[in-house]
């Protein structure tokens, strides 16, 4: 983190500089929640007004971190659209924070910021709700690194990035492994010895602030029920399916690590664990070699050969592609049948993030593959990608609702 930390120490200054001229406190009010959300390959970014109502100050992101990275900037408050190249050349995380870090400076945001929210993946057994992330937190969560290798020393290094720009705002962390709690425990234990159960070696689930959005919007639709037996389907790069009982979660397709269940864009999803034992005995692979055939060269790009990104998939005619594509709704359908028998039957259907929100072609795959279970799709409405997209007689509620990850961690921080 040696650059990092350098590029931050330096916007530090810089911020300092700017907010000399007007006082910290005194000249303008801290009033605002900076939201972070780091990823392999992005950062996206919020900023919200500090009321109980969240409007949307400033929202963007910096994707394709590894390649022709770009920043995108929503339309807010007057100020118009923002989607420019960054360059051909790929950034790593620390000048990303960078970009944005300029962006706020350039908005006059950095004085109002009080609050930075931080989605972290994993959490463990002892991180179940909004944490200040003092030195002691951020040494036990440093400890799980080996439990989520892409995202967790990612999101670390983001908070001690924001630390150094505004020293005298919070850091709070939000954890996607926190929704997942509320399950049975029968749903988080493995068949192995006791002892290793106790040490940690459980089922945690992730994208649990992506179901916790989700939760808020159906009791927002439907009241405290919200939605009754629900499944929400939160298929982007890494993908997973919630079952959910009136908005809480009772189980999840990923477990101990964000490599379970489905496939996905290059992770492998649900594996026998002799395939691990074949690899390392037999091909005499390399725990290093191991990781990075699990989590980065497998999924829809080892399946297809040709790309882990959906909307290629879709548009190549390749035999493999279209066998990938297969694979997904598959997997997808299966694992829909086994939750809905977790829930004793299914009431709602959800739809979430980048495939589940703008892939009207598998969304029509997995409802008909769900169809015994009294789903039907409107064909319209789906082109559409309206918010309901159920046919008048499906049994199943069918919705779409944009994943908000940065609206969930900012109704965290307000009841910290």
């Amino acid at each position: 983190m040696g650059g990092a930390a350098g590029c931050s120490a330096r916007l530090a200054q810089q911020a300092d500089e700017r907010l000399s001229a007007q006082s910290y406190s005194d000249s303008l009010m801290s009033d605002a929640i900076l939201v972070l959300n780091g990823g392999s390959s992005s950062l996206k970014f919020a900023v919200f007004d500090a009321s109980a109502e969240l409007s949307v100050l400033l929202r963007g992101n910096v994707s394709s971190l590894g390649q022709h990275p770009r920043l995108h900037v929503a339309a807010a408050a007057g100020s118009p659209e923002i989607d420019s190249s960054l360059g051909d050349a790929p950034i790593d995380v620390a000048k990303a924070f960078a970009t944005v870090a300029s962006l706020l400076a350039d908005r006059n945001l950095l004085a109002r910021i009080d609050r930075v929210g931080h989605r972290i993946v994993h959490g463990g057994r002892d991180f179940t709700e909004a944490t200040l992330l003092d030195a002691d937190a951020l040494e036990a969560l440093q400890l799980l690194e080996p439990l989520a290798p892409i995202h967790q020393r990612i999101n670390l290094g983001i908070v001690a990035l924001a630390a150094e720009l505004l020293p005298r705002a919070r850091q709070v962390g939000c954890f996607d492994t926190a929704f997942h709690a509320t399950r049975p425990g029968l749903a988080k234990i493995y068949g192995l010895p006791r002892a290793m159960t106790e040490a940690g070696i459980a089922s945690y689930g992730f994208h649990g602030l992506s179901y916790s959005h989700i939760a808020a919007k159906l009791r927002e639709r439907y009241g405290a029920a919200a939605g009754g037996r629900a499944i929400v389907a939160h298929l982007g790069s890494g993908a997973s399916l919630c079952a959910m009982e009136a908005g809480r979660s009772v189980a999840t397709t990923m477990g101990f690590s964000t490599l379970d269940g489905l496939v996905m864009s290059t992770r492998c999803g649900v594996l026998d664990p002799g395939v691990i034992l074949y690899l390392l005995q037999e091909r005499r692979l390399s725990s290093e070699d191991l990781a990075s055939l699990l989590y980065e060269r497998s999924g829809l790009l080892g399946v297809s050969g040709v790309s882990g990104d959906m909307q290629v998939l879709l548009g190549a005619k390749v035999p493999s592609a279209v066998q990938a594509v297969d694979l997904f709704v598959y997997r997808i359908g299966r694992e829909i049948g086994s939750l809905a028998a977790a829930l004793g039957g299914l009431d709602t259907l959800v739809f979430s993030a980048g495939i589940g929100e703008h892939a009207p072609l598998i969304r029509h795959k997995i409802c008909a593959a769900a169809e015994w279970l009294g789903v039907e799709l409107d064909e319209d409405l789906n082109q559409k990608s309206a918010e309901s997209v159920s046919a008048r007689k499906s049994r199943v509620a069918i919705l779409v609702i944009p994943a908000d990850e940065e609206q969930a961690v900012a109704r965290e921080l307000l009841t910290l």
